[in-house]
């Protein structure tokens, strides 16, 4: 019934419009596992990224922009429902393997493309889905026109694509291209970018998701050759590493020439990040920040971020008003003119990408989840959630399933250090309770298929 109000709004919503040959494109590009600092806008000397700078340089940058969760498939259901992850019914990594598997997309919860595309959006999605790998839950059935790419979590190699077989498709067609993922990934999404200039009558949404940064460190080997060449003193893990970021800057660029050349840039809203922190086995480079990928600590949810719009967004604007993955849904919503459904946790930032409205967020709640397990050792969180809040000055967070819950004032300690804990227990008991009205709001959807 949600679902299908959603759709009726939007078609109102639609029919008003003035046109839709004047409503903004949206490219949402998603890494997988970039660090905040594992860009060169952010002042890292060891590698080069001048098409992901260049974003940040064109646009507006939030520098402390966060992820709802600390793996994948959390924070892509965050982004592509609007709702706290395990609110919509995917609180950890949904896997191949059902006995470590931690989610099942909300049937009841419309996702950004359900909304737009009723609204007169072609939608697209090429790259990662990780969000099911069967119906209804397929990338088709949950409201992209178009899905070219990946249904899993992640690749055992970015050149056969396998992970428990073949999980490439177009729409709901098995596929098996030859290449580097990476590449694949920017052909297919500049094709689609191709297509979408000759249809100017129709807006679109493209959601290209890639997995790189996401191990296999597998670069293509003239990029690591030109990485140590140019930095000799670095180290073979971080080479691959540089080389395998590098790589996909080069291929964002491709996408960036593509709206240039086919002119849709000036009309279309371009949303760079990440889903989480970087893996610190990779030697990733997560900035001053302590932790990192699956970790709740800053280091794996701080991420990197950068808002384009030529002539609606100032070029080289800087905002430090926190937000949240959640909120790119209705920052979307509002810009295709459509109304976010109830339920919605985040809140559009697009007028203070504009820099019209720089709102208070003192008071406003950031809460994160995972939940996790490991068949092969059990002491890694057992099924458990762990989960971390965020109000004002004040973190308190769970490092792990098993661990007791820690307390930080982030403006005076924002490495993380000094856990307040036992000095501050009312604080501590304030912030406790908070929390657990979003662990409770959360029980109440269900995240395994009955």
């Amino acid at each position: 019934m949600r679902l299908l109000l959603c759709w009726l709004v939007a078609g109102v919503l639609a029919s008003v419009a003035t046109g839709a040959a004047e409503r903004p494109n949206i490219l949402v590009i998603l890494t997988d596992d970039q660090g905040v600092g594992d860009l060169s806008a952010a002042g890292t000397p060891d590698l080069r990224t001048p098409h992901m700078d260049r974003l940040y340089r064109e646009g507006v940058t939030f520098r402390n922009f966060r992820t709802n969760s600390t793996v994948c498939s959390p924070t892509r259901a965050a982004l592509l429902t609007g709702r706290n992850p395990d609110r919509a019914g995917v609180p950890g990594v949904i896997r191949s393997v059902p006995e470590i598997s931690w989610g099942r997309l909300a049937p009841n919860v419309a996702t950004l493309p359900e909304l737009l595309r009723p609204a007169g959006y072609h939608t697209a999605l090429v790259g990662k889905w990780h969000l099911g790998l069967e119906e209804p839950n397929l990338p088709n059935s949950r409201g992209f026109d178009l899905f070219h790419g990946f249904l899993g979590d992640m690749m055992n190699d970015y050149w056969t694509h396998e992970r428990h077989g073949n999980l490439m498709r177009r729409n709901r067609e098995a596929i098996a291209p030859k290449g580097h993922a990476t590449d694949l990934f920017t052909d297919w999404a500049c094709a689609y970018l191709e297509e979408r200039a000759a249809k100017p009558e129709q807006p679109f949404f493209l959601f290209l998701a890639y997995t790189a940064p996401h191990n296999p460190i597998q670069p293509p080997p003239d990029v690591l050759a030109r990485v140590r060449e140019r930095e000799p003193a670095i180290s073979e893990k971080r080479a691959k590493l540089v080389a395998l970021i590098e790589h996909l800057d080069d291929g964002i660029g491709r996408v960036l020439a593509t709206l240039d050349r086919t002119r849709l840039a000036a009309n279309t809203l371009v949303i760079f990040t990440s889903d989480n922190g970087g893996e610190l086995d990779f030697a990733a480079n997560n900035g001053a920040w302590r932790g990192g990928k699956r970790q709740l600590y800053e280091g794996g949810l701080r991420v990197p971020f950068a808002g384009r719009w030529p002539g609606r967004i100032a070029a080289g604007t800087t905002i430090d008003m926190p937000a949240q993955t959640i909120d790119l849904f209705a920052t979307a919503c509002e810009v295709a003119g459509v109304e976010p459904p109830d339920g919605t946790d985040g809140v559009s930032l697009l007028a203070t990408m504009r820099g019209d409205v720089f709102f208070d967020a003192s008071e406003r709640e950031f809460y994160f989840v995972c939940r996790e397990g490991n068949l092969r050792d059990p002491r890694v969180a057992g099924g458990k959630t762990f989960e971390a809040l965020i109000r004002g000055d004040w973190k308190i967070v769970e490092a792990s399933a098993f661990a007791p819950r820690e307390l930080f004032n982030l403006r005076k300690d924002p490495g993380e250090t000094t856990n307040l804990a036992d000095e501050e227990p009312e604080i501590f008991a304030d912030m406790a309770v908070r929390l657990m009205v979003h662990v409770k709001r959360a029980g109440a959807v269900p995240w395994q298929a009955p």
